[in-house]
C-alpha cells in the first residue's frame, strides 16, 4: 500500500491524462459538490468517485481517506443537526428543534465533504509532483514560483508525518504510552511539536539551498523539457466535468 501523497505508478485511464487537466476536473468536481444541495447527486458523484478509485488501483487508501473525511466532518454534522431547525419537529431542544430537515443536512454535508475530497486525493496519488508543477507552468501559465510553492508543500505533508511517526515511536521506546483517552494523546503529543518543528526548518532549509543551486530564480516556462499534449480523453474529461458541474448548478 501506498504512503499517504505517495505517487502510485499505473497504467489506468486517469494515470494517462495531462496533469493539468486532472487537476482542473478535480478541481470542478469539488466545485461542483459545492453548488448542489441534491443528496441523490452528491450520492452519484460519491459513487463515481470511488469506481474511479478503484480503477485505478485506489480503492483501500479511498476507502482510509473517507473514514477519516466522515470523522472529521461527523463533528461538523452534530454542529448543524443541533443548530439547523427544519422540518417536522421530532425532538425538542432548549434553543429550538431537531426536525426531519435537520436529519437531512448534515448528512448532505458528510457526503459532499467525501464526494469533493475524492477527485483531488487522486490526483495526488496518480501524477508525479514535478508533472503538476511542469504542467501548471507551461500549460497554465502559473508562475513558477507559486506552483513550486504549492506542488512543495503537498510534498512535505508526509514527510512531516513520517517525521512526527518517527519521533512518537522513539519516545514509545522511551516508555511513553500513547495509549488512552484523546485529552492523553494531545497531552503527550503537545511537547512533540518541538522537536517536530526544528526537524522541518532544517528539511525546508535544505530544500531552499537546493532549489537556490539548481537555478529556482532563472526558470522559465520555456525551461521545462517535457511536453504535455492534449489526447482526446483530456477533452472528454473536460466536457464530463463541465457538464457535471451545470448539472449541479442546475439542481
Amino acid at each position: 500500500m501506498a504512503k499517504f501523497l505517495e505517487y502510485v505508478p499505473g497504467t489506468s485511464p486517469l494515470h494517462l491524462m495531462n496533469p493539468s487537466v486532472k487537476l482542473i476536473c478535480a478541481i470542478i468536481l469539488a466545485i461542483a459538490c459545492f453548488c448542489t444541495t441534491n443528496l441523490a447527486f452528491l450520492v452519484l458523484l460519491l459513487a463515481a468517485g470511488l469506481a474511479l478509485a478503484a480503477a485505478c488501483g485506489m480503492g483501500r487508501a479511498t476507502a482510509g481517506l473517507c473514514k477519516a473525511v466522515f470523522a472529521f466532518s461527523l463533528i461538523l454534522a452534530v454542529v448543524i443537526l443541533l443548530t439547523t431547525p427544519y422540518g417536522h419537529p421530532l425532538v425538542p431542544l432548549p434553543w429550538g428543534i431537531i426536525g426531519t430537515g435537520s436529519l437531512l443536512v448534515p448528512l448532505t454535508v458528510v457526503v459532499r465533504l467525501m464526494a469533493a475530497s475524492i477527485p483531488l486525493f487522486l490526483v495526488f496519488y496518480v501524477t508525479k509532483m514535478s508533472d503538476i508543477t511542469n504542467s501548471a507552468v507551461k500549460q497554465l501559465h502559473v508562475p513558477y514560483e507559486y506552483a513550486f510553492t504549492f506542488t512543495s508543500t503537498v510534498h512535505f505533508i508526509p514527510v512531516f508525518m513520517n517525521d512526527m511517526s518517527a519521533i512518537m515511536e522513539a519516545q514509545t521506546a522511551r516508555g511513553v504510552e500513547f495509549d488512552g483517552s484523546l485529552a492523553k494523546k494531545i497531552r503527550l503529543m503537545v511537547p512533540l511539536c518541538v522537536p517536530l518543528l526544528v526537524s522541518s526548518v532544517r528539511k525546508t532549509n535544505s530544500a531552499a539551498i537546493a532549489a537556490e543551486v539548481r537555478g529556482f530564480n532563472v526558470r522559465t516556462r520555456q525551461s521545462g523539457f517535457k511536453e504535455y499534449p492534449l489526447a482526446a480523453r483530456d477533452y472528454a474529461a473536460l466536457a464530463i466535468t463541465i457538464a457535471i458541474l451545470v448539472v449541479a448548478i442546475v439542481l
